[in-house]
């Protein structure tokens, strides 16, 4: 939301807000400039929300004079809701869509948050709910049969690190791991992948070179028998992975939503945190999976209980440690009562931004 912008008398939405200043100043000169007025369509959960936009994108070209058809999105598949819509988000955006693509912070704190209130959903460390899981294979393996079968483009997850200087191996793995993910086993069949630092672009063109020569797999991925016959189900996009809850990976969601916290408080929302560059999803995940497991009564892997107690405590030690080498730091104190509000009330937060909002002014 736009809290300093009214519209009869309410804040209007944040997403027209932006996307109706673009428009107005760049979509006439961008065919120009050889490019055109695309977007970004994120957090979607129904056709609902992709028919709104649709409207949304008939009427601006309208309004401006400019022939419809123009505009170009991408819809961010992140949301365990819109994994059981996607066929419908496509239709809704067929005069408009670039095609899908795939999320994994955003999809597991949506699959934490919609099943907030069933135990057997409680997810394990976040470090073991990789993509090669599979409720998120089967999640990737949808959105690439539908988006082939309908000749769109199905994109693949953020590679999300942070290249070190002078660490050229290290770099690569990482990197040329991430981008192989898109490329082989249960995610092959990507047209493309996002980096969050250009230095990663080469690396993931080179894996994408040699598995994928053509432009895309489109037309060979249609003809593709062997991915035709595999048939995503519900309880595929329903499975929950095993695995161990562990200290460990308590104080790494409170370390890094801290952090994140803190520099969101300041005005920075993408942050680097040991070597990944970390946005909102990521803090959302690691406050939803702590909140998860205090709600249920989870137990680490050694027997404990992790309860409010122990969360709060683990907050104000770290907080603490961050206090001291920042220095005396008020929005690290006001990230660090956040922190502890949104991990231990009784009810999950929808958004962690919503409910920090007030403490940018």
């Amino acid at each position: 939301m736009k809290k300093h912008f009214l519209v009869d008398g309410k804040p209007i939405s944040g997403a027209l807000f932006d996307f109706g200043l673009f428009f107005f100043h760049d979509a006439a000169r961008l065919p120009n400039k050889g490019t055109g007025p695309y977007f970004y369509l994120p957090k979607m959960e129904s056709h609902l929300e992709a028919r709104l936009w649709n409207d949304v994108f008939c009427l601006a070209p309208d309004e401006l004079g400019i022939p419809r058809g123009s505009i170009r999105a991408t819809v961010l598949i992140e949301t365990i809701l819109a994994a059981f819509e996607v066929e419908e988000i496509l239709y809704e955006l067929r005069d408009h869509s670039a095609g899908l693509n795939c999320g994994r912070r955003d999809y597991i704190f949506s699959f934490i948050k919609k099943f907030r209130a069933h135990p057997e959903f409680v997810l394990p460390d976040r470090s073991q709910v990789t993509m090669e899981r599979h409720f998120l294979s089967s999640h990737v393996e949808l959105l690439i049969q539908t988006c082939h079968r309908r000749g769109i483009h199905a994109m693949g997850e953020m590679a999300a690190q942070i290249p070190i200087r002078n660490d050229v191996g290290g770099q690569r793995t990482g990197a040329g791991a991430s981008a192989a993910r898109q490329t082989s086993g249960s995610a092959g069949g990507h047209d493309g992948t996002w980096g969050a630092h250009r230095g990663l672009v080469p690396v993931a063109k080179e894996i994408f070179d040699k598995y994928m020569p053509q432009p895309n797999p489109i037309s060979s991925d249609r003809k593709s028998a062997e991915r035709a016959s595999r048939t995503v189900q519900a309880k595929d996009l329903l499975d929950v992975p095993p695995g161990a809850i562990t200290d460990e990976g308590l104080r790494w969601n409170i370390d890094v939503g801290l952090q994140y916290l803190h520099s969101w408080l300041q005005g920075s929302g993408c942050v680097p945190i040991y070597n990944l560059m970390e946005d909102a999803p990521t803090a959302e995940i690691c406050r939803a999976q702590v909140w998860q497991w205090v709600k249920h009564d989870a137990h680490f892997k050694d027997g404990r209980l992790v309860t409010k107690d122990v969360v709060k405590e683990i907050i104000r030690h770290r907080a603490a440690e961050l206090g001291a080498e920042l220095g005396k730091d008020e929005k690290l104190r006001q990230a660090a009562k956040v922190l502890e509000e949104l991990t231990t009330s009784w009810e999950v937060a929808e958004f962690l931004t919503l409910a920090s909002y007030d403490l940018l002014d």
